[in-house]
């Protein structure tokens, strides 16, 4: 299955179901730890800073379980015991009883690992002063820090760091995986996460990481006896006088991700895409006739022949996603949003964050302190399949589930990555992928293909959208035939 992604609120009922589990859920996840301790790195001597709530009794009881068996143990700890949740002082009690070295500051020597125990999941405002200075410490060593759960100062539903927070090389989830561990400033500070399920059931959650598994039953073989009418036609509508080469971008990764035609309606009109002369160009008003999916947006402009064209789109019959342009032009005329949120066929929506703050009436800044909660608004608002792009791209359905892609790296950060995106979308829908399968595939595929060329060397610096193509094409064939 899937990873899934806990939000507090989800994280709270859970530890309230399981309040009288044996052994106490604080003493799963610090003996997880501590195995986790002893595969990853070994027997050297440790340093682990504990805080004051129950993020430090998970601290407690793996530098109990460290000490127990021999290595060497540092508790960093400037609290009040008696201040402690029960279970935690429980656990601080028992780990004074062993070996486990307490001090108030930060004690002299080498250390071949440091382990964030700070604050967990239920930090709720900006850390400053003395914990503020821990954490400065922590980021400066130079060898391998652990956090527990989450990094300290890192908010678990959004990825918000709040004052600051720890920038750890190994991050040890707890239960499930936090969505701001994969998303926003989660990827900048978590480094590489591992959950620890504490052999607790996860059943019927909303939430999840973006895995193949969310569309594997759609990476089919293609039939030998078959022809490009099976695989559907795209139509690409956008191209407005000096953004043409957004709709172009578009309508090659269409192709190139396998619609069997694509047709390309420009507003300013070529007579044939150089590049790829398979495509066939044509005036936007005449691109919608016998398609079976359509992308409308990529450099389209803000006319009043593009209004009519989304207008158009939005009453049309089949599959339709909505990027770019169109997403400003029904943030600023309700009549397109009240047609789109009316539309019978699958929408699609695959906004970055400031086109999502104007479909919302808010600021870049209010989406981006809550991805999560600003896709399934749209998703609600729209009765559409959403794509909120951006640091772990969050992909939200009309059913109130959701996923975080971790694939991908900073080299999507560059003009027309988007627009491939949705002609990627765009070409898995006309092949008949349902909406959801083919806006998860094409996003996890997108971020694959990203991290294919920073593999071989081709960025991130310096990626271009056009080069993100072809190894999404190569991607895809290669996921096909390990699902065959």
């Amino acid at each position: 299955m899937s990873t899934p992604l806990l939000r507090a609120v989800e994280l709270r009922a859970l530890e309230t179901r399981y309040a009288d589990s044996q052994p106490p859920l604080m003493e799963r996840a610090g003996r997880a730890a501590a195995d986790f301790v002893h595969q990853h790195f070994g027997r050297g001597r440790v340093l682990v800073f504990a805080g004051p709530g129950n993020n430090g009794g998970d601290g407690f009881v793996m530098a109990r379980e460290l000490a127990r068996s021999g290595v060497s143990v540092s508790v960093v700890f400037d609290g009040d015991p008696a201040r402690l949740p029960v279970d935690a002082n429980k656990a601080y009690a028992s780990c004074r009883a062993t070996s486990a070295d307490f001090c108030r500051e930060v004690p002299p020597g080498t250390f071949s690992l440091v382990v964030d125990a700070l604050f967990g999941i239920g930090l709720a405002r900006p850390i400053a002063g003395a914990y503020a200075e821990l954490i400065a410490r922590i980021n400066a060593f130079a060898g391998p820090v652990m956090a527990l759960d989450i990094p300290s100062g890192l908010d678990g539903d959004t990825g918000r760091v709040l004052g600051c927070a720890v920038r750890a090389t190994h991050t040890l989830s707890f239960i499930g995986g936090k969505p701001g561990l994969y998303t926003l400033d989660g990827p900048d500070h978590c480094g590489e996460v591992t959950v620890a399920d504490l052999d607790l059931a996860l059943d019927g959650m909303p939430g999840a990481l973006l895995s193949t598994r969310d569309f594997r039953d759609s990476l089919r073989p293609r039939q030998r006896n078959s022809h490009k009418g099976s695989y559907g036609s795209l139509a690409v509508i956008g191209g407005a006088d000096g953004m043409t080469g957004a709709a172009l971008l578009a309508a090659r990764a269409g192709l190139q991700l396998g619609a069997g035609r694509v047709f390309v309606g420009l507003l300013s009109p070529l007579p044939v895409d150089p590049v790829q002369p398979e495509l066939m160009l044509r005036p936007a008003e005449n691109a919608l006739a016998n398609c079976t999916a359509l992308v409308i947006g990529p450099g389209l402009g803000d006319s009043r022949d593009a209004c009519e064209l989304i207008r158009r789109a939005a009453s049309a019959d089949f599959p339709a996603l909505f990027d770019a342009d169109a997403l400003n032009l029904v943030a600023t005329h309700p009549v397109l949003a009240m047609t789109l949120s009316r539309r019978r066929a699958p929408t699609l929506l695959t906004p970055h964050p400031t086109e999502a703050a104007r479909l919302l009436a808010t600021t870049t800044d209010a989406v981006q302190a809550d991805r999560i909660a600003a896709a399934l608004a749209l998703a609600g608002r729209f009765q559409a399949h959403v794509a909120l792009k951006g640091c772990g791209t969050v992909v939200a359905f009309p059913d109130g589930r959701w996923r975080v892609n971790a694939t991908g790296n900073p080299g999507l950060a560059s003009s027309g990555t988007g627009d491939v995106l949705s002609g990627m979308t765009g070409a898995l829908l006309a092949q008949g992928w349902g909406a959801a399968e083919a806006l998860c595939g094409a996003v996890h595929l997108h971020g694959m293909a990203a991290d294919l060329l920073a593999a071989s060397g081709d960025g991130p610096i310096g990626l271009t959208a056009g080069e993100l193509i072809p190894a999404a094409r190569s991607t895809l064939n290669r996921l096909i035939a390990a699902n065959a």
